[in-house]
């Protein structure tokens, strides 16, 4: 099989997310969420919905996953990672400020609960970062790395 089949037969695909970074007095919004039995940290994040911008997807997600409402200010950066499994990741992480919380809102299946940590915090429970990204945009962010949402374009149908 040459290697243009064999990229047809299996076309590289990866997961498009987006995270949201959300600092509020030296704090991370984070989840602690249950994935495949354990509990696991990451930023609010999740996948892209078909019709749905990438700052649609990150105000939608952290809503869904907090119960908190935000205003995205700044695009973070694109960053893939493939876990140990082989699946591959593309996210856009984005900063954004917390407008409104609604603390009656369900929060997502799988959410456990939404925290306020310290990057030491995060970084003390490395192991349960749900991957290395979580701790990389959190860096990246108190690097002070912002990038204009103009970058983003969005093109509807």
């Amino acid at each position: 099989m040459s290697d243009f089949e064999r990229v047809i037969e299996h076309p590289f695909r990866p997961d498009v997310t987006v995270a949201t970074v959300v600092c509020r007095d030296q704090r991370f919004l984070i989840v602690e969420e249950t994935v495949r039995g354990a509990r696991v940290l990451n930023q609010p994040a999740g996948h892209l919905e078909a019709d749905e911008s990438l700052i649609d997807a990150a105000r939608r997600e952290t809503l869904e996953e907090t119960g908190w409402e935000v205003e995205p200010l700044a695009f973070l950066g694109t960053y893939q990672w493939t876990s140990p499994g082989g699946s591959a990741f593309l996210r856009f992480a984005f900063v954004a400020e917390a407008t409104h919380h609604h603390p009656e809102r369900p929060l997502d299946v799988g959410i456990e609960q939404a925290l306020w940590l310290t990057r030491d915090e995060i970084a003390e429970q490395y192991a349960r970062l749900r991957s290395p990204l979580v701790l990389s945009v959190i860096d990246d962010y108190l690097r002070d790395i912002r990038h204009p949402l103009s970058a983003l374009r969005w093109v509807a149908a």
